[in-house]
C-alpha cells in the first residue's frame, strides 16, 4: 500500500509513514550486505516492534549470524553475543555474586543477557540446566539471583540461532522455552540469482568490508514509539473469531498431536498488527494472519506420529485448517 504524505492524514496515518519509511531504511541499510531473506527481516523487526524473542533455524552459511548483527547494527541499542556450548553454565549467561574484598560484600556481576539485544548463537548447543536460565528473562524480563529480582531494561529481545541438520553435541530445546520464541523461522538456501548476486558482491571483498557502511537507523525511543503505534491497529472482531478458530482447529485435528496454547492466539494478534503496520495500514487483513500464522505455530504445534511418518509438514496441516473455516471479509 502506498502512502501519500502530501494527503492531510490523521494522527495514526502520519505515525504509520514513520514506522514504514523506518522499517525500509533498515531493510535498505541491510540489503548492502545481506541478499534477499526478506522474510527473516521482516519477522525479526514484527518481533523487535512486538517485545517478542525470535528463533532462527537454518543450515551454516545462510547469513542468519550476519543478518542479526547487521539488525544490530541498524539500532542505536546496547547488543551482546553469546556463543552456547555444552559446558556454558547458568550465571555465565545471566550474572553471578562476586566478593569484594574491599567491602567484605558480595557485588552482583551482570550477565551478558543484560543487554537489550541479545544474539544467542547455536542455542541448541547448552544443556537443560543452561536453557532454564532463559526462561525467567524470556517471559517476566528479569533475572533472579541469590533470590533478588533485577529488571532488564526495555526494549528487550533474545534472537536466537540454531542448526536442523547437526544432532551430535546438541540438545532438543524443551517445549515450554519454545513457546516463549514468539516466532520461529525457517531458513533455506538462496535461490540461483540471489547466489549468483552474492558471488558477484563479495568476489573483491573477501573481509566483508561493506558491512562498515550500514548506518543506524533507530534508537531506544523510535522502537517504543512503533510498538505504540502497532498496538492502536485496528483488527476487527470477525478476524479475532478467525484467529480463535484456527487455534482451536490445532487443539481438536487428529492431524497434530499438540495444538496451540492462548499465547499463540496473541502471538498472531501481534504479529498481525506488526505486519499491517509494516505495510503502512491502520488495519488487520485476513492475509495478515495466514501469514503470521505458520512461524508463529510451527513451533508451538506437534505432528501426529501417523502425519509426521508420511511425510507431512506443520504448513499442510495449516492449509487443511483454512479450508475449513470461511474467511471473513
Amino acid at each position: 500500500m502506498e502512502i501519500n504524505e502530501n494527503i492531510e492524514a490523521t494522527p495514526i496515518n502520519h505515525e504509520l509513514v514513520f514506522l514504514s519509511q523506518s522499517v525500509d531504511k533498515i531493510r535498505h541499510e541491510i540489503h548492502k550486505v545481506v541478499v534477499g531473506q526478506d522474510e527473516m527481516i521482516d519477522l525479526i523487526l514484527a518481533g523487535l516492534f512486538t517485545g517478542g524473542h525470535v528463533l532462527i533455524e537454518g543450515v551454516p552459511g545462510i547469513a542468519k549470524t550476519l543478518t542479526v548483527n547487521l539488525i544490530a547494527k541498524t539500532l542505536n541499542l546496547d547488543f551482546k553475543r553469546i556463543q552456547f556450548t555444552p559446558d556454558l553454565m547458568p550465571a555465565d549467561v545471566t550474572g553471578t555474586s562476586v566478593y569484594n574484598p574491599k567491602t567484605s560484600d558480595f557485588d552482583f556481576k551482570a550477565g551478558p543477557i543484560f543487554a537489550n539485544i541479545v544474539l544467542i548463537d547455536e542455542i541448541n548447543r547448552s544443556p537443560a540446566k543452561t536453557q532454564a536460565a532463559l526462561f525467567e528473562v524470556m517471559e517476566e524480563q528479569q533475572v533472579t539471583v541469590d533470590g533478588l529480582s533485577r529488571k532488564i531494561e526495555k526494549p528487550f529481545m533474545v534472537l536466537a540461532t540454531q542448526n536442523p541438520i547437526e544432532q551430535e553435541g546438541t540438545y532438543k530445546l524443551p517445549e515450554a522455552q519454545q513457546d516463549r520464541f514468539l516466532f520461529k523461522i525457517k531458513l533455506h538456501y538462496p535461490s540461483l540469482e540471489e547466489e549468483i548476486e552474492i558471488i558477484k558482491r563479495f568476489e573483491k571483498d573477501f573481509n566483508q568490508n561493506v558491512t562498515k557502511d550500514v548506518q543506524k537507523v533507530l534508537n531506544k525511543e523510535d522502537i517504543i514509539k512503533c510498538k505504540d503505534i502497532i498496538e492502536k491497529i485496528y483488527i476487527k472482531d470477525e478476524l479475532i473469531k478467525y484467529i480463535a478458530q484456527i487455534i482451536h482447529h490445532t487443539r481438536e485435528t487428529n492431524d497434530l498431536f499438540l495444538g496451540a496454547s492462548p499465547r499463540a492466539s496473541m502471538a498472531i494478534v501481534k504479529t498481525a498488527k506488526a505486519l499491517a503496520a509494516m505495510n503502512g495500514r491502520d488495519f488487520v487483513t485476513p492475509d495478515d494472519i495466514q501469514y503470521a500464522c505458520f512461524p508463529v505455530l510451527n513451533h508451538r504445534v506437534i505432528l501426529s506420529p501417523e502425519k509426521e511418518m508420511e511425510g507431512f509438514d506443520v504448513k499442510d496441516i495449516l492449509q487443511e485448517i483454512y479450508t475449513k473455516i470461511e474467511v471473513p471479509r
